[in-house]
């Protein structure tokens, strides 16, 4: 029998434990994966899919609709089984979308930012940033949380959500403040500047998904040590980093490590900026769809 696994499922999930998921499942043989793309003007149609021996297969159908009224990123997760290609479980998409967004973040910025960050800056303030402050939460209980967005309204909306947090006015001087830059917004032009961020910050970017948007400029890539989930699913197919790439703002060899490295992921001292590009990708979502099918069958 196919599962159907909603999203009331995350009752039994926790951040941390995700996070380690993801962790162990750059442990298992390394995932065949492949990303589709169709546009219709701003729209799009994400077929992305996933095979890793051990784990299973998982093919994930997302649709990116910015003009909805309601959530703009719908879709549907299904995990198939790694022994006999049979339909295991149709996952809730947004609850893996959820997990998997957040959870990869929280895992760069656990092996990246300083252990002492205190002060998290989030940029943008829609449905990823809610559950930034969940999982920036888990993995940084000390730290206080600051919300920028374009639209005070869209702020206010957040702090709703999640009361402990301060809106801030100026970009520039939030930043400057941050000890963690977590940037999730729909931009197609830089919104973070390298020169804002002070010695020792990590910047996690999480928003850009199509050739033609980013997040940061050249000059926040060029001070910090660059880091991806995965340079298949980043370099040649998100302009965070193509666009700087072709431009020859920077090189290939300036990406230093992906998760699949571990001997290579981290921090070298206080001091250095770090900057990680959260790309997302099939493999993320099999190994997050497969820990909340587990989850969701245990007792």
């Amino acid at each position: 029998m196919t599962e159907i696994v909603p999203f009331e499922a995350e009752a039994k999930l926790d951040w941390i434990a995700m996070a380690r998921a993801i962790e162990a499942g750059h442990d298992l043989p390394p995932a065949q994966v492949t990303d589709t793309f169709l546009y219709r003007g701003d729209d799009t149609l994400l077929n992305r899919s996933a095979w890793i021996e051990g784990l299973g297969i998982a093919v994930k159908v997302a649709t990116i609709f910015p003009g909805n009224q309601g959530p703009s990123v719908n879709g549907a997760v299904n995990l198939l089984s790694d022994t006999d290609g049979t339909l295991e479980a149709v996952v809730d998409f947004h609850l893996v979308t959820k997990w998997k967004t957040a959870a990869d973040s929280l895992l760069g910025a656990m092996k990246l930012a300083r252990p002492d960050s205190r002060e998290i800056l989030i940029v943008g303030a829609g449905n990823v940033a809610s559950s930034l402050r969940e999982a920036y939460g888990a993995g940084f209980p000390q730290a206080r949380f600051t919300v920028w967005n374009r639209s005070r309204e869209g702020a206010e909306r957040l702090k709703a959500r999640h009361a402990d947090i301060e809106i801030a006015e100026d970009l520039e001087q939030a930043v400057a403040r941050a000890d963690i830059v977590t940037c999730a917004t729909m931009a197609k032009a830089p919104v973070v500047r390298g020169d804002w961020l002070r010695p020792g910050a990590h910047l996690d970017l999480i928003g850009a998904f199509t050739p033609q948007m980013r997040e940061a400029d050249d000059r926040a890539l060029q001070r910090a040590r660059i880091f991806v989930d995965a340079r298949a699913t980043t370099l040649d197919h998100i302009g965070e980093l193509k666009i700087p790439l072709e431009a020859g703002a920077i090189a290939r060899e300036d990406v230093v490590a992906e998760f699949s490295e571990p001997e290579l992921f981290r921090r070298e001292s206080d001091e250095e900026i770090t900057l990680f590009k959260n790309g997302g990708g099939a493999h993320l979502d099999l190994m997050v769809a497969r820990h909340i099918l587990d989850r969701w069958r245990s007792a």
